[in-house]
């Protein structure tokens, strides 16, 4: 403990008890334990803000990752799409876009999804 073996310990309450009393010894003593564990919960609670402050910076940095490897994707798409439409155009129209005219949702596509009531929506984005 901090290099203070029993000698000092007896030697400090000694020194303690000359100069406050055995009557404000008590009181000093209760007040110091107070002390000490009011320090050691004020610790926890900055141990505990500095675990949550690293566990958002993991997932902040997981979500900068999927942007990144979406943003990818999404370049080679069009990439893929401006080389595909140098091919020589169809002579007509197909039956499915021809049903698109109709239908304002094609079969392959589905409609967005609706949040459920009881979860609360997340419009705010991590920076």
């Amino acid at each position: 403990m901090f290099g203070i073996g029993m000698p000092e310990m007896i030697l400090i309450l000694a020194v303690a008890l000359i100069v406050f009393g055995p009557k404000k010894l008590p009181e000093l003593g209760k007040s110091l334990g107070r002390a000490l564990g009011e320090f050691r919960r004020a610790t926890n609670e900055i141990k505990e803000s500095i675990q949550i402050d690293t566990g958002l910076n993991d997932v902040r940095d997981q979500f900068k990752d999927l942007d990144r490897d979406l943003k990818g994707s999404a370049g080679e798409t069009r990439q893929g799409a401006s080389s595909s439409s140098q091919a020589p155009p169809s002579s007509g129209r197909d039956e499915l876009d021809a049903s698109s005219d109709l239908n304002p949702t094609r079969p392959s596509e589905e409609p967005p999804r609706q949040a459920p009531e009881d979860s609360p929506r997340q419009d705010k984005k991590i920076p």
